[in-house]
């Protein structure tokens, strides 16, 4: 990321922005297929991890990519910490195994914290981290954000979904015992990478499965963990992502010091601005599969409702708005629909 795009961020973030700005969460999901070769090739070569940045860049001139040159392993980095096996593929992203399949046969004494400096995939993304700071610096940019998946979303990959969400209900113990590794790990996980990038300002935690819960269990199970995580980076901005359909944790994150939230367009944004209120700026929420399936003028129409939507319902204000998918940018996104989505933000300036 350039000093301009950091400084357009900052200043959206800040609700200082007075015409809406384009943010858009990209990684090895949409990468690798747009720029038009396999995934392994983005995952494992840095010269053509680094090429497709330049691409994606160049394309798109007018958007802020959050994080930006994100060194990452799909969803694999962080829960092959703890040993899941995980495989890879050419033509798909890669595959994590579950290290237990059922809580009635998970015991908390079998998860330990595992160092992100030494355990799986994590010191290779350190290592390739640190390569490729200077190159960034020589070329005029630098590594503003680190990221982590979050405390729930790690747990998800250890012990398998369904039996997480019902453990929360006949064992809550195991779940609280599993969650306070993660979190701890979270945080050990983006102190290494802060050793890394002495650049960064912001830290963005992406945990989908903290909309899975009720509000009760929201509070029981994801709060405390999330809030742990953000508080230990006082010094950072905390950046957000959970596109579930539910709004369970939207009136919760002033709480949690979240200072960015990139969430669901299932949810629209007049109404995530009432439920949040106006504190934390809103990174969204054009429905993502529109960039694959729509034309560019239907996208374009989507956008500029979005943008009124949010202007109604901020007061006569773009400020705070970052405009983006109401979630990641998707697989078979076109460079038409995404560049119709930009064109629209800006034609308010």
């Amino acid at each position: 990321m350039n000093q301009s795009e950091w400084e357009r961020l900052q200043k959206a973030i800040k609700r200082e922005n007075e015409f809406p700005e384009t943010a858009l969460i990209v990684d090895s999901p949409w990468i690798p297929g747009y720029c038009g070769h396999g995934v392994i090739d983005f995952l494992a070569r840095q010269n053509v991890w680094m090429q497709d940045y330049e691409k994606i860049k160049a394309d798109f001139p007018g958007a802020i990519f959050v994080p930006d040159y994100w060194v990452e392993f799909g969803m694999a980095t962080e829960p092959s910490s703890f040993g899941c096996r995980v495989e890879f593929f050419q033509n798909n992203l890669p595959v994590v195994h579950h290290l237990f399949s059922s809580i009635d046969d998970f015991e908390p004494s079998q998860i330990k914290l595992p160092n992100p400096k030494t355990s799986g995939l994590a010191p290779i993304a350190l290592n390739l981290q640190h390569q490729v700071q200077e190159t960034l610096h020589e070329r005029g940019e630098d590594t503003y954000i680190v990221s982590t998946r979050g405390p729930l979303t790690l747990a998800s990959h250890l012990i398998e979904l369904t039996e997480l969400l019902v453990g929360v209900k006949i064992e809550p113990d195991k779940v609280h015992a599993i969650l306070r590794v993660t979190s701890d790990y979270c945080i050990q996980w983006l102190n290494a990478q802060l050793e890394n990038v002495k650049t960064a300002k912001a830290i963005l935690v992406l945990d989908d499965v903290t909309g899975f819960l009720g509000e009760a269990d929201y509070l029981a199970f994801a709060h405390p963990y999330l809030k742990k995580i953000y508080d230990a980076f006082p010094e950072m901005l905390h950046l957000f992502h959970n596109d579930t359909d539910s709004d369970v944790c939207f009136s919760h994150l002033p709480e949690l010091g979240v200072d960015l939230f990139n969430f669901t367009h299932k949810k629209s944004i007049s109404h995530t601005r009432a439920k949040i209120g106006d504190r934390v700026c809103l990174m969204g929420n054009v429905p993502p599969m529109a960039l694959v399936r729509d034309s560019p003028d239907i996208v374009r129409d989507l956008t500029k409702n979005v943008i009124a939507d949010y202007y109604a319902a901020n007061g006569g204000s773009y400020a705070g708005l970052l405009v983006s998918p109401g979630g990641g940018v998707p697989m078979g996104a076109t460079r038409e629909n995404i560049a119709a989505m930009i064109e629209a933000a800006q034609s308010y300036r």
